[in-house]
């Protein structure tokens, strides 16, 4: 058995271009995993080993590895930044114990940091702080950790000050034993010596260092009573207290560094090892039953209990579709037979493999606390859990947003069309985020995705990896329906053809519901004028007819339907005529409900330079974006805003034209408004003439 307490399950996120992928190679080097370092603006990263990620200088798909340091195993996974691909950042959070948060000395925290961390809050991810980049020109240590305060709510334990700044950084001070760790100046990390710190810096060590102190010993009242009185604890002491603290989310310690210039990384090693959570010491995950009703049973980090492991990511190779699973509980053998819980199909493990970027190493065996990756799991999707034969269970599935944009492809040539459908169904399974569907009406296959980019990089991954070429239509918004107003209606659905006939009789209300309430349906029947078992026939009814607005056939949004009365004939009614009855009270009901088009607002972060801020603001402006806050930075302005999706395609260009290619952006689905009516009376027209002329 192996000793789950030198595990760390580990994870490095931050905001695109802060960084990760350099650190991750320097812990690879550090660690003895490579021994060259492969550079992300020279396309060389080992974790970045798609041709799309070398090419943008990227992270577009998480990258798993595994390395050792001071006698602990560490499982890595290297996380993209750019917002189209955050689902990669969710489902990583979800199976790791600890993080690692990389924010830039000089932009600081920057919008995908933001929903990463919220990411990491909500599966309550241990994390330790990296702020990078000190050697860059406006960084400012001090400045990120305050940010970290202010904007993400979060304690930023200091446990390390720079020696120096932009080209001066030389090195930090550890505050814990008062040592300076100074590097040299070429490309080895591990050309370093510790000395003492620099004597201007005393007054600062030492403030810094009593902050520490306090915040640390709140974990345990004995060390704080005899801090009270005088007595400073032990390093030990004091490790075990920030470990404590750290596990909790009470406080993040945070160190700086320059990973690129090989300043730093050691010391952030140390604290995974020193205060990151082992698989046995994180919550165990809940259980929950087919239904998804949780059943008070965890899965215990136990080689010895019943299997069960969370599939959280496929991925099709030259050798056939990985599927990457922790192991929460017991153990997995090659050659096993195992149930996945959501199929109800059993399946054998055909193979057990250990990740290093795209190179593995064969396994006989996985035990709980383990990421690896497997073979020959043919049914097996994202968020799907396997589980002992004898003893099944569920763990809680993962939750995947929609996708708010889509395009029309097609191949150049019929060749294409059979490979085009093989590829696809490859990369849906590959990204849950990614959708295709085929419209009735033409005949044309539709992607979905997250944003341009994501797009963009799949019909990219179509053409080199697949070999399929296709021709792209314009991008299309995804529009949601809802309604405005309270309708009550009544509906009699009555059809004789000779022997029994269809009866069914319903009185209802149709209601707005609140902003992402989805659909509820309500029975306020009573006295069985329609008898309990047509209930499910109109609640399921209703909610298929919502597939289909009536404005412009878009989905149809957060309405609540209340069934009040009706009436139904003891042998011509049947919970197929209460269907139709139901489907044709939609038809008759929607359009005097004040229909409404949405359309799915944007959460947009700009960084221009500042003598380019009134341009920028200006284009939003004429971009139907409501400006919320402008913050001034060393390097530049943070521009907060939100807009229609409608209105942002293209934008990254129109950015770099304003700003002379200096500026940056970020966007994300924020939530469905309503289109002002001059806009929205456009797209209905435009709507119905294109399925019209189809």
């Amino acid at each position: 058995m192996k000793d789950l307490n030198t595990y760390r399950n580990i994870g490095i996120f931050a905001h695109v271009d802060a960084g990760k992928t350099t650190t991750t190679e320097r812990i690879l080097k550090l660690t003895g995993k490579i021994h060259k370092i492969g550079e992300v603006h020279d396309g060389a990263a080992t974790t970045d080993f798609m041709d799309q990620e070398q090419e943008r200088g990227i992270t577009i798909q998480s990258a798993a590895t595994s390395c050792e340091w001071d006698n602990h195993r560490l499982n890595i996974i290297d996380t993209p930044g750019h917002v189209d691909f955050t689902i990669e950042v969710y489902r990583s959070l979800k199976v790791l114990d600890g993080g690692v948060g990389v924010f830039c000395g000089s932009g600081g925290v920057e919008p995908q940091s933001e929903t990463n961390w919220r990411y990491a809050n909500e599966s309550e991810v241990a994390r330790i702080i990296l702020v990078n980049k000190l050697d860059r020109i406006g960084a400012d240590f001090l400045r990120v950790v305050k940010q970290v305060k202010d904007i993400l709510g979060a304690n930023a334990l200091v446990m390390v000050l720079p020696i120096g700044i932009e080209d001066d950084f030389k090195g930090v001070v550890d505050l814990l034993t008062r040592k300076a760790w100074v590097w040299g100046g070429d490309d080895d990390p591990t050309n370093f010596e510790i000395i003492d710190p620099p004597e201007e810096m005393h007054a600062s060590i030492e403030e810094w260092r009593e902050k520490l102190i306090e915040t640390a010993v709140e974990q345990d009242d004995d060390l704080l009573e005899k801090y009270l009185d005088g007595e400073e604890p032990s390093i030990e002491d004091l490790k075990k207290c920030i470990r404590k603290g750290t596990i909790n989310l009470e406080f993040f310690p945070t160190y700086c560094g320059s990973a690129f210039k090989n300043k730093g990384v050691q010391n952030v090693l140390n604290a995974v090892v020193d205060y990151l959570p082992s698989p046995t010491e994180v919550k165990p995950q809940p259980e929950v039953d087919l239904e998804g009703n949780e059943t008070g049973e965890f899965a215990i980090v136990d080689p010895t209990k019943p299997l069960r492991a969370l599939a959280f990511k496929i991925m099709d190779d030259r050798y056939g579709a990985l599927t990457f699973t922790r192991i929460y509980s017991g153990m997995l053998k090659k050659g096993d037979n195992v149930l996945n819980t959501f199929t109800g199909k059993t399946e054998r493990i055909g193979r057990i493999v250990e990740m290093h970027a795209e190179d593995r190493k064969e396994l006989d065996f996985a035990q709980a606390g383990d990421i690896v990756a497997l073979l020959g799991m043919k049914n097996t999707r994202t968020g799907h859990t396997l589980a002992d034969e004898n003893k099944p269970a569920t763990l809680e599935p993962m939750v995947f947003p929609d996708p708010v944009i889509s395009i029309a492809i097609s191949p150049l040539d019929k060749a294409g069309t059979e490979k085009l459908g093989i590829a696809l169904n490859k990369m849906i399974q590959e990204d849950p985020s990614f959708q295709v569907s085929t419209d009735e009406d033409s005949g044309e296959t539709i992607i979905k995705g997250m944003g341009e980019l994501h797009l963009d990089i799949k019909v990219d991954i179509l053409r080199r990896t697949h070999n399929v070429d296709v021709e792209m239509g314009k991008p299309q918004v995804a529009y949601r329906e809802t309604i405005t107003e309270t309708v009550e209606d009544t509906y009699i659905h009555k059809k004789q053809t000779g022997g029994s006939g269809q009866f069914a009789k319903i009185d209802y209300e149709i209601v707005p519901g609140e902003q992402n309430s989805g659909y509820i349906f309500e029975s306020h029947v009573t006295g069985g004028n329609v008898p309990r078992e047509y209930w499910s026939a109109v609640e399921k009814a209703f909610k298929v007819s919502m597939d289909e607005g009536m404005l412009a056939g878009f989905p149809l949004l957060d309405v609540t339907f209340k069934l009040m009365d009706g009436g139904f004939h003891a042998v011509d009614s049947s919970a197929m005529a209460f269907e139709l009855a139901t489907k044709a009270a939609y038809r008759q009901s929607i359009p005097k409900a004040g229909p409404q088009l949405l359309e799915p607002i944007m959460k947009v972060d700009v960084y221009t330079p500042d003598d380019h801020v009134g341009d920028v603001i200006g284009d939003l402006n004429r971009r139907r974006g409501m400006i919320k806050s402008q913050d001034t930075g060393p390097t530049g302005t943070r521009v907060s805003a939100s807009a229609p999706l409608a209105d942002m395609f293209g934008y990254i260009g129109d950015l770099r034209t304003m700003t002379s290619g200096r500026g940056q952006f970020g966007m994300e689905f924020s939530h469905y408004a309503a289109t002002p009516k001059n806009v929205a009376d456009e797209i209905i027209k435009e709507t119905l003439a294109r399925k019209a002329a189809k």
